[in-house]
Order: C-alpha cells, then structure tokens, then sequence
C-alpha cells in the first residue's frame, strides 16, 4: 500500500515526532510505500489565499504536490497534539489547502454548494494519532472529544474515507519515559494492524 504520513509538531524532540518517525519506519518494515511531510520542517503555509478558493486554481508546486498525492494513496497517518481542541493552525491550514473541492470532494450538479459533499478520496483507512496534556475522562465528558468529530465527521466522513480510526496519547506533561515508550509501540501496533502488510 501506499500510505501518507502527516505530522503537525513545532518542536523536533516532541512525543509527536517520535511516534511519526515509529510508525514510518514500522510501515515500512512491513513492506509499505510510505511518503512523509513534516509541516513545519517544510514551512508548509496554511493561509488559504483568496485565488486558492475557487476550484480550479492554479496551485502552488508544494500544494499541488500534496494534493495529488493525496488522491493516490491508499491510507493516510496524521499525528498532531490536541490544541484547544482542536489540531494547531498548520493542520488546519494543510486541510483548508489540501482537502479541496475536485481533489477530496465535490458537490453533485446543480449543488451550489449547500448540500452535502461527495467523497473523492480513493483511500479507505485514515488513522490520526494525537497527544494531549487533558485526561481522557474529562476530554469525554466536559468537551465532547471535538477531535473526535472533526477527523471522523466534518473531515473524512465527507471525502469517502469508510475506515477512521484515532487513538490519543495522555496526560503527555505528566508522563514518564517508560509510558512514552509504551505509547510508541502502541502506535507502531496500531498503526501495522490499520495497514496490515504492504
């Protein structure tokens, strides 16, 4: 399979980059085509300009290099912390970028745009691992896991990706360097079990 990974983390010694650099080698172990972009290390820029709006825009060469490859893997790994709920800016700009109308989705003729879209994503399994510094119970309970919705429902959902799965990893500021290495592995294991072999 061919299998994209995304990583949104500032801070190159972080949980998230250890568990991106984990899960990419492990996948390829197991015999997958595995692209990887590391946002910040790119300067990927997620300002959506006014011109990119319109469908087909002339697109810049890194988001158009995203977008193509977007439409031809078969699943996708996003890794990023949970930022008041929800993925810090340079995720959401990727989305706001990258899952476009005529490349993750489209409306049906004579749709202006207020129905809802059709899925184009030829990918099956997304898989989005994310760290966060709140307990589970109180993610659950007090925010609704927001995560939760945005990946599986607003996202995904909406491109024709069948197969969403997301674990996150916490309390992270608390953790010792045994819990971290453990949550490595489980996302090395989950992310082999997701993709099976290539």
């Amino acid at each position: 399979m061919k299998i994209t990974i995304i990583l949104g983390h500032p801070t190159n010694n972080s949980l998230n980059h250890a568990i991106a650099k984990a899960v990419h080698d492990s996948l390829l172990q197991t015999g997958h085509s595995v692209l990887f972009h590391d946002l910040y290390a790119e300067g990927f820029d997620p300002l959506l300009p006014p011109e990119e709006v319109v469908r087909n825009a002339d697109l810049p060469l890194l988001i158009k290099q995203h977008c193509d490859e977007i439409v031809q893997v078969d699943g996708i790994v996003i890794i990023h912390p949970n930022w008041w709920g929800q993925p810090p800016a340079i995720v959401k700009g990727w989305i706001d970028r990258v899952i476009r109308p005529g490349v993750a989705y489209e409306f049906r003729e004579g749709d202006s745009g207020e129905g809802i879209p059709c899925g184009l994503l030829k990918l099956k399994t997304a898989l989005i691992f994310n760290t966060s510094n709140t307990p589970a119970t109180r993610e659950h309970e007090v925010f609704g896991d927001p995560l939760e919705l945005i990946w599986k429902n607003c996202v995904f959902g909406l491109c024709g990706v069948t197969n969403v799965q997301r674990k996150t990893f916490s309390v992270v500021v608390t953790s010792t360097d045994s819990m971290r290495e453990e949550w490595i592995r489980e996302a090395q294991a989950m992310s082999v079990q997701c993709f099976g072999k290539g």
